[in-house]
């Protein structure tokens, strides 16, 4: 993916909507063949990103280049790219074929080729014998293969998906997850997608783009994005995370909730503040004589797979998620491995998360509204 040639690039993208800055200087290359996904909370810009990437936006200033050619001001219709929605937009008067041969017609394609193209289609997205059905009879995951197809059927460059599951059951979205990432693969193009859904991005992504405030906080794939964040606001964002404030005692040894420890983390000077990320599946529940830290179980919930305990460290509340059940009021003994341990650079975003007490806050609060109500 590294050596594939870059086929837009986004340079020093600016825009305001609404008196509201919505992307600073954005600076952004997406590669051939890449499945990069844009990921952040509602008002972060990726939708926004994507449909300057599209044509429907201009930006106030910046570039956006398709191959060596800048495209600001060129129509979406005259541009290599197709948008799916999170509403298919799919025509009730049109049928399935006639659905997917719409963008065909407009290009005067002859009815042959037409006819072979949409059978093409049809069998990629699993539709075959269902040219003749009103899209309105179709399931919402029927409706949104024929929107794929018919996006796919006039041969874009890059396909930009917002977030186009969006509207699907769980299962559903899941299955679809996997097929549009075997699409990708098999027809070996471009997809951009948007998604504030974590799960999503990580298992389907080459790389990953996590935006916030319209500005980029980090570009990686999955492992990189979930392993190294390189924030508070990252780590929060992609899973669940403990994040403490530490401090460095020197190269590879850290100090957190009282407690010294050894790490894997260097090049940060002697004493400075950090942030200190630990992923609740990274913590080892162990008898409190041998235990790095102790506290205190408040809450046990059972998930399925594991039960998420959180335990109260000297106020600090964290989340630990094991196999091994432990009763609430029990004291207990942690352990963590030097892996288990990130450190982090100090942001605007520290002291903002990875403390799991607020949890329990908001339920008390909620509990508040319902008996005012």
């Amino acid at each position: 993916m590294k050596n594939n040639p870059v086929v837009i690039d986004l340079k020093n993208i600016s825009i305001e909507l609404g008196g509201n800055k919505i992307l600073e200087n954005l600076n952004l290359y997406i590669r051939d063949k890449e499945f990069i996904t844009f990921l952040g909370p509602s008002g972060c810009g990726k939708t926004t990103t994507l449909r300057i990437i599209a044509g429907f936006l201009e930006p106030d200033s910046g570039e956006v280049i398709f191959g060596n050619k800048v495209v600001n001001g060129v129509p979406p219709h005259k541009r290599q790219v197709n948008t799916i929605f999170q509403r298919y937009a799919l025509f009730p008067n049109l049928n399935v074929y006639e659905n997917i041969a719409f963008g065909l017609r407009l290009k005067k394609m002859k009815e042959s080729d037409i006819r072979d193209k949409v059978k093409e289609m049809l069998a990629l997205v699993n539709l075959r014998g269902f040219e003749k059905r009103s899209v309105d009879c179709l399931s919402g995951g029927q409706q949104q293969r024929v929107a794929i197809a018919r996006a796919l059927a006039v041969d874009p460059k890059v396909l930009l998906l917002d977030e186009p599951l969006g509207a699907l059951d769980l299962k559903l979205r899941k299955d679809m997850q996997v097929e549009l990432k075997n699409i990708q693969q098999r027809l070996g193009i471009t997809f951009i997608y948007v998604t504030h859904d974590q799960e999503e991005a990580l298992s389907m992504s080459d790389t990953i783009v996590v935006m916030d405030g319209g500005v980029i906080q980090q570009i990686g794939t999955p492992e990189d994005i979930y392993n190294e964040p390189k924030n508070a606001f990252v780590a929060d964002f992609i899973g669940e995370s403990n994040i403490l404030d530490g401090y460095m005692l020197e190269d590879f040894k850290c100090k957190f909730s009282g407690a010294e420890f050894e790490c894997l983390d260097k090049g940060f000077a002697k004493g400075e503040a950090v942030d200190v990320v630990v992923r609740p599946e990274d913590v080892d529940i162990v008898p409190i004589e041998k235990g790095m830290l102790t506290g205190v179980v408040t809450s046990v919930t059972f998930k399925g797979v594991h039960f998420e305990i959180i335990v109260d460290i000297g106020g600090f509340k964290w989340m630990i998620q094991t196999t091994d059940y432990e009763a609430v009021g029990n004291k207990i003994g942690l352990f963590i491995e030097p892996d288990a341990i990130h450190i982090m650079k100090k942001s605007k975003y520290s002291g903002r998360f990875g403390d799991y007490s607020s949890f329990s806050d908001e339920i008390e609060h909620l509990s508040d509204i319902v008996e005012e109500e």
